[in-house]
């Protein structure tokens, strides 16, 4: 994971819905960062979790959205370098709290993947403590998750291209 956001960033949506603009009303709840909108820098992640979504859920189809996000200046920005105490303490506030238990908006992290929700579930849970936790996962190599949060962020955010795959 390339740790400095850029001034210029490519990123993926992947999605089980049919849509041309990003609204924050529609976010799922209880998500590691908080409600917001999640996209990665990698488009096969962002394209699983498409199929993923589509496979439980139904919907339009499979979608990989293509966006380009232009920094701000005036943003306020909580980057994780990595699996760390903070980066665990946010999603348990997130994952139980629910909302956005934080005042960022844009968060760029580590994402869980189906080799750590488990892991991930007993710390949220209180079986394991953050060191056990952090043991177990930092020997998986995890991909990115950029998340936007407000709508002065989403004003940085320029849909490019949108590709729906066969189901």
């Amino acid at each position: 994971m390339n740790n400095k956001i850029s001034r210029k960033i490519k990123l993926y949506h992947g999605s089980n819905c049919d849509f041309t603009t990003v609204d924050l009303s529609k976010s799922k709840d209880k998500r590691d960062f908080g409600k917001g909108f999640y996209l990665t820098t990698l488009q096969s992640q962002a394209k699983d979790w498409a199929a993923v979504l589509f496979a439980r859920y139904g919907g339009d189809g499979v979608f990989v959205y293509e966006f380009e996000f232009e920094m701000n200046e005036e943003l306020t920005i909580k980057q994780f370098d990595g699996v760390s105490e903070d980066w665990l303490k946010m999603i348990k506030e997130n994952r139980v709290q629910g909302g956005t238990q934080h005042n960022f908006d844009i968060i760029r992290g580590a994402v869980a993947n189906d080799k750590t929700n488990r892991t991930l579930a007993l710390f949220v849970e209180g079986i394991y403590t953050v060191k056990e936790a952090l043991r177990k996962l930092r020997s998986n190599k995890l991909n990115d998750q950029f998340t936007i949060h407000t709508e002065k962020a989403l004003t940085c955010l320029k849909l490019i291209n949108k590709t729906r795959y066969e189901n």
